[in-house]
């Protein structure tokens, strides 16, 4: 069976791409750099000829709120008008727990314009939404850092391995579509501030982290359930330690 998957160059694409392979399908991955492009249109009709899945994992360039909008949605339009005229069978995105839960973030306000698109189109579809991923924890302790110390959020955090999120996103790939949401989570929940802070002891890092419910999440406010699912999610293997034990050092 032939898979497109757009943004199949990226962290989870590459993963995906090769549980898929292994499996013995058609993979291609599609991005600006293989030459296709959502936005502009390029190469995009071509690299949909003969597909029946495609697994939309591409995500903006910027973060900008009007950028970001703009991103999803344009690049969602030409996306769905190429696979309809290439009779694509199935729609596979991954998108984020809480995105209708957080409307002062314009990326999930983006997230969110993205999803509704995808079930208007008319392409049978399932969206993954996940938790955070724990490759992004130090990206996390970065953005609430100032000097020696890191400010961070105590809402609730129950991030996933992108191994994990690529495994789920396989497994949709080459099931029937729900034609609704399905979310993903890691195996372990604990204040985001706590997990940034047991991150940070295992990598050595002498940051000092300040519990504050009223830190900002890149930009908004986090109530505890915020980021994390109470809707029967479906759970990854993989916990923290198991991660931290095999993830790649930069």
């Amino acid at each position: 069976m032939k898979i497109v998957i757009i943004g199949g160059t990226g962290l989870i694409g590459s993963k995906t791409a090769e549980r898929l392979r292994q499996q013995g399908h058609d993979v291609t991955a599609a991005a600006p750099s293989t030459g296709v492009d959502t936005i502009t249109g390029e190469g995009l009709a071509k690299a949909l000829e003969g597909a029946e899945v495609v697994i939309d994992l591409a995500n903006a360039p910027s973060f900008e709120d009007k950028a970001v909008l703009e991103f999803f949605e344009i690049s969602g339009r030409n996306l769905f008008a190429a696979e309809k005229a290439a009779g694509v069978k199935l729609h596979v995105a991954l998108s984020i727990v809480g995105t209708d839960r957080l409307p002062e973030s314009g990326y999930l306000r983006a997230k969110a314009a993205q999803e509704r698109i995808i079930r208007d189109s008319g392409v049978p579809y399932t969206i993954l939404r996940s938790t955070q991923f724990m490759e992004f924890l130090g990206g996390i302790a970065q953005s609430g850092t100032v000097g020696d110390t890191a400010r961070l959020s105590t809402g609730s955090l129950q991030p996933i391995a992108s191994d994990d999120v690529a495994d789920f996103v396989a497994e949709a790939a080459l099931s029937a579509p729900v034609n609704g949401i399905v979310e993903i989570s890691g195996p372990e929940r604990a204040r985001l501030c706590d997990f940034v802070a047991r991150y940070l002891k295992a990598v050595g890092d002498t940051r000092i982290v300040i519990a504050d419910p009223e830190a900002k999440y890149f930009g908004t406010r986090l109530e505890d359930g915020s980021l994390v699912s109470d809707q029967n999610p479906r759970l990854g293997r993989i916990g923290f330690e198991q991660w931290f034990a095999t993830a790649p050092r930069k």
